[in-house]
């Protein structure tokens, strides 16, 4: 498209006018035109359909690549990549009263019987307590035990050289940029895919 332009320039830049001029002497002229701009949109839309191609599979891969990491912490606590992400929601989530199963359900994106029986499981393993709600005891708020919070505390030092290994070269501001965008992303993702579901139902 750029040496289509180019050429055009080059052959008027003796006549300011000439593509004007020329239009009125014939008709198809501007029809070109129309098709040049028409072929400028298309690969306008084509790159940008790649790049969204090229950053779902970027996703796609940092996904499989942290869940490797995931699994590997897990695996110096004993216990199993989705446990430990609960231990990590938990971590998130607890402001000193506890958290909802189901709140460790919304942050993970799985369903509440899960985080249900995945705790029962961490709190037999002695990483969880688990005690009713004190405004509603049909709920039960969970947090981490010391025990859990020695053992995370005991990697802190090889997640922080882990974590430099993995945004090396990206300071505070680009971080807090894509995290912008990320989020944007996110929402956006979420709408599509209910809409998604609509169509196919």
């Amino acid at each position: 498209m750029e040496a289509i332009v180019s050429a055009m320039r080059r052959r008027h830049q003796h006549r300011p006018c000439a593509i004007l001029e020329t239009s009125a002497k014939y008709p198809g002229t501007k029809t070109d035109l129309l098709l040049l701009n028409e072929v400028g949109t298309d690969m306008i839309e084509k790159k940008l359909g790649r790049a969204i191609t090229d950053f779902i599979w970027n996703v796609v891969e940092i996904h499989s690549q942290l869940e490797d990491i995931h699994t590997s912490w897990a695996g110096l606590l004993g216990i199993t990549e989705p446990q430990w992400l609960i231990l990590m929601a938990i971590t998130e989530l607890d402001d000193g009263r506890g958290v909802a199963g189901i709140d460790i359900a919304n942050k993970l994106r799985v369903h509440p019987a899960f985080v249900t029986n995945q705790t029962k499981n961490l709190e037999k393993a002695g990483f969880l307590s688990r005690r009713p709600g004190a405004d509603d005891a049909r709920f039960v708020l969970m947090s981490l035990t010391a025990k859990a919070t020695t053992e995370i505390e005991k990697l802190s030092k090889r997640k922080l050289a882990l974590n430099s290994t993995m945004f090396n070269e990206l300071d505070e501001k680009t971080l807090a940029d894509l995290n912008a965008a990320l989020a944007t992303i996110a929402k956006n993702a979420r709408l599509a895919a209910r809409l998604l579901a609509i169509d196919v139902s």
